[in-house]
């Protein structure tokens, strides 16, 4: 696992960006794993602003994301479709049909099951960006997910509500369950760049950096990766044993 260190969150998005903008030239018809959540908004700010400058294209791109509330429509101000459109998707030359995410009405189950269709089809991320959440969650995988599992259902616990409170107008409206990609599917992404920014994230990263491997801290699966980086900036560091 690659660690970088950068002076803050608008620096580490430029180097997360830089990553995208390099294996976009050598692969036009790129396959990314977006995330939502506060961590990569610069990030999404850097693409938008280069494809508008003519630097970039995204009309041959698919993405797909990692998950969504169950019972949010589309067109709900909360849901993560709804997130991307408009923090995104709106604003790129990429194909709208192109941009998948996890249905968050009807049936859960069989929503699942399709989900795992359009990820077999668009075949492994060439990059999955992440974010990190305080108890080690990556997506919606809470603490005790099976490592094997692939799109699932699951209960959203106590910490994960709290830290998602902030978007929403009280913590009441914030939904309990989710859809969300497994570990597996993620796992098979080859390359993954998780973004972690700002004090809140450091505890979270030092463990994780610990490289002990357990289902109780979902992100530590990241320790088998391949080509995982972790980026991020010098308030998460700050606490980190190398400096």
């Amino acid at each position: 696992m690659e660690l970088i260190i950068c002076k803050d969150e608008e620096a580490g998005s430029k180097r997360a960006y830089q990553i995208i903008k390099d294996t976009l030239k050598k692969k036009p018809n790129l396959v990314l794993g977006l995330a939502t959540g506060t961590s990569p908004i610069k990030l999404y700010k850097l693409m938008i602003e280069d494809n508008l400058e003519g630097n970039t294209t995204y009309a041959d791109v698919k993405t797909f994301n990692l998950d969504e509330y169950i019972g949010l429509a589309e067109d709900h101000e909360q849901s993560y479709r709804y997130f991307m459109n408009q923090t995104l998707f709106n604003h790129l030359d990429i194909l709208i049909e192109n941009t998948y995410v996890p249905r968050g009405v009807g049936d859960s189950c069989q929503n699942a099951e399709e989900y795992d269709e359009i990820l077999k089809y668009l075949g492994p991320a060439d990059i999955q960006i992440l974010g990190i959440g305080s108890n080690g969650h990556i997506a919606f995988n809470e603490p005790g997910t099976d490592f094997n599992l692939t799109t699932h259902i699951t209960d959203l616990t106590k910490s994960t509500i709290e830290d998602n409170s902030r978007l929403f107008n009280n913590i009441s409206e914030v939904p309990t369950k989710a859809l969300t990609m497994g570990i597996s599917s993620i796992m098979k992404s080859k390359k993954i760049i998780l973004l972690a920014f700002g004090e809140k994230k450091a505890d979270a990263i030092k463990k994780l950096l610990s490289g002990k491997i357990t289902s109780e801290f979902p992100a530590s699966i990241l320790n088998k990766h391949h080509a995982a980086i972790i980026i991020c900036d010098e308030k998460v560091a700050s606490k980190l044993s190398i400096n």
